[in-house]
């Protein structure tokens, strides 16, 4: 699939927003297929690096100007509004469903109700081998900031900042994805 005329639509040539955006999704790409390939995983490399490449399309609609966002939305709605987009694009929904569910390492119908997120009710975990590797692979880059890969031990402290049920996600993905126990 063409994931880079999507891209274009959305975040012109030259402009701020755009740098960011495709330096974050390219270290998400590069992460997601280097596991992939390391593990052997049976996940398609052209559905991974699409994925990847599409996962925070929904940013541009978001009111997050520290990163050069002026939309509408606050930008936890980033994923749900992407994967919206990304469906009225025409891009197959296995690659929306990645956009849909990657925000923290996922949202459930529970955090919804008891943290009171401004997002629609729903389940927004992820389900599937794509969805899991792109969610997990992005736990290790920011789009504001220094842009580093981030260490384990500064994502484990940015999931527990979003609560023990969010860390412990996280823990979950990091066990399937490293199950050598080798530190990323």
């Amino acid at each position: 699939m063409d994931y880079q005329s999507v891209i274009d639509r959305y975040y012109p040539a030259g402009s701020p927003l755009r740098d960011i955006y495709m330096r974050h999704c390219r270290q998400v790409a590069d992460l997601a297929l280097d596991i992939a390939d390391r593990l052997g995983l049976d996940v398609d490399r052209d559905d991974v690096e699409a994925a990847a490449m599409l996962h925070d399309i929904g940013i541009v609609l978001t009111d997050a100007p520290g990163i050069h966002c002026h939309g509408a939305e606050p930008y936890i709605m980033h994923g749900i509004a992407g994967a919206a987009l990304l469906r009225r694009e025409g891009v197959p929904d296995r690659i929306a469903s990645v956009a849909e569910r990657h925000t923290g390492a996922g949202i459930t119908a529970a955090d919804i109700r008891q943290l009171s997120l401004p997002i629609p009710a729903g389940d927004y975990m992820p389900r599937n081998l794509l969805e899991r590797l792109v969610c997990y692979a992005d736990k290790f880059y920011s789009k504001s900031g220094d842009m580093q890969r981030k260490t384990l031990e500064r994502v484990r402290r940015s999931m527990s900042g979003l609560g023990m049920r969010t860390l412990a996600r996280f823990e979950a993905l990091h066990a399937e994805f490293t199950p050598d126990k080798e530190c990323l």
